[in-house]
This record gives C-alpha cells, structure tokens and sequence, in this order.
C-alpha cells in the first residue's frame, strides 16, 4: 500500500496540521518557482516523505527541542521537523528558495508557522541564531561544504545539544571515523572535539531530485564539553592541520613548521607523551590537546 504523506508517524502523536512533501509536488514547486537545482550550492532535494521522517526520528527531535536547518530547500525536511512540535529555525542562502519557504510552511503547517523562523544567509557566515538558544541541528548539508558549515555552527552554537546532517558517504566516514583508521583525518578530530560522533546510516540515491551521482550517509553526534586544557581551540586545529598536512610524514617532520625546527618539533612530542616517529592518523583529541599545550610553552 502507497505511503500517504500526510499521515503522521507511526506510533507518534496526530499531527494533521502538517502536510509532508511528495516528489510530483516538489518538482511542481520548483517548476511554479523556476527553480533548477544547482550541482555549485550543491542543492539535491528530498522527495520522499519517509526518509525525511527517518532523519528526523534518528535526529531524536522532539517538542522541546530548537532546531537549526541549513539548507531548507523546498521545505521537505523543514515540515517534518515541524511535524514533531519542535521550533525550527531554517538557514537558507539562496533567496529564491527563502522567499518560497515561508508559503510552503502556511499552506502545508498553518498551525505550525508560528513555530518557524527564516534565516536568509550563507550558514558559514552567521554567527547568531535568533530567539531561544537552539538545541539541534539538522540538515540534508550541501555536500561541498558540509563539513565547514558543520564545523562552524558547532563552534558558534554552545547550545547545541544534539543532531544528525545527511552529507556525502566519505564524508560521514570521515566524520565519524576513529583513529588509526582509514577514513580517520581533519574531519573526525575537529568533530571530536564538540562531539560524540556516529554513524547512523545510509540513504539511497533515488530519494534525491535530481539523483547525485554519490552516495550519502547519515552522521549523528551528541555534544561533550570540549577537553580541559590552557591550549585555545585554536591552537589544538593548527597542531591537527599541521599533523594532516602531508600525512605520510612522521609527527616530528610534520610539525617542524609550526614548532620552528625537526629537533623542537621532536622535543615537544616527547614533552606530550606522542612518539615523534608516529603519524597524525593514530592521533586522538587528547593527544593534540597534550601537543598544542607543549607548542605554547
């Protein structure tokens, strides 16, 4: 039997005042907006009203909960976060499709608008959320700068508690990838440091419009307070930068430019307890934490 759009989870709470998008109406939104999507804002859109419920119930969004969204697009996700009583504030950079949003909201959610607020903005460069302090983020992130944008909110947003993005397949094993292993780089250490970071799916290319040509990935995370430490944020990213740069060398070769010579570089390691002859990618947060504090001495 078709799954109706408009029904309400299964096992939840009557919701009838928010209608989900299916895939003839969004490609009849985008057509009435003369919208095409974009491979440069990187603008895949979800058509299928089951997936955007799953991103939500695997994002563990509820009532109480101040969502961020980036990239809203049509509004697909935006309903369903909606759908669950939860506020929803909607980081949308491109104006045609921010203009649209708000009508798409009063016609499917008319007891739910109240509850929606508009960002019309690239997300890298906010640095504040209107109204209550928000307490998720969730989004379908555009892929080509999924990780900045993520990166970025985490640092600027204290408040954030929890969330999950949807972002390309690599991209979430990067994120979520612990040391030592392959996918282990820049992304899963910088996250690190906000977060618990895990993998919470896949998702296939046909609930897409138009389809991309990669695979996408689910990445939840749950904040922890960041490591105890004299050394600022920034200085633990440069140790880390520094440590990824050219991967195939050892620590001491690697952060000779930042401690000023391959013998300081192999003192500060030992100083931190970290082998000079080891590489970034067996690295954690705690071990850089231990690097960057020996730097600033």
């Amino acid at each position: 039997m078709p799954t109706d759009p408009a029904a309400p989870p299964s096992g939840g709470a009557p919701t009838g005042a928010v209608r989900l998008l299916g895939p003839a109406e969004i490609r009849a939104l985008a057509a009435e907006l003369g919208i095409r999507p974009t491979k440069q804002r990187g603008q895949n859109f979800v058509i299928d009203p089951n997936t955007v419920r799953r991103i939500v119930r695997e994002a563990g969004v509820g009532p109480d909960d101040v969502v961020v969204e980036v990239g809203p697009g049509l509004g697909s996700l935006t309903l369903a976060l909606l759908e669950t009583g939860a506020r929803v504030v909607a980081i949308e950079v491109d104006q045609a499709l921010a203009a649209a949003l708000p009508d798409t909201i009063a016609s499917h959610a008319p007891a739910a608008a109240e509850r929606f607020a508009l960002v019309t903005a690239d997300a890298l460069r906010v640095d504040e959320i209107p109204g209550p302090p928000p307490t998720a983020l969730v989004a379908n992130l555009p892929y080509n700068v999924s990780v900045p944008v993520l990166l970025h909110l985490l640092s600027i947003l204290p408040s954030l508690e929890h969330g999950l993005v949807m972002v390309q397949a690599e991209v979430a094993d990067r994120l979520a990838a612990a040391p030592g292993s392959k996918a282990y780089g820049i992304p899963s250490v910088k996250a690190a440091w906000y977060a618990d970071v895990r993998r919470a799916g896949a998702v296939g290319r046909n609930v897409f419009w138009p389809a991309p040509n990669v695979d996408s990935g689910l990445v939840a995370w749950t904040r922890h307070d960041p490591p105890a430490t004299s050394a600022s944020r920034e200085s633990v990213f440069a140790a880390v930068d520094a440590a990824f740069a050219q991967r195939r060398k050892t620590l001491r070769a690697a952060l000779r430019g930042v401690a000023g010579s391959t013998e300081a570089s192999a003192a500060v390691l030992e100083r931190a307890g970290v082998d000079p002859e080891a590489r970034g990618e067996v690295l954690g947060i705690a071990e850089f934490v231990r690097i960057a504090e020996e730097l600033a001495r």
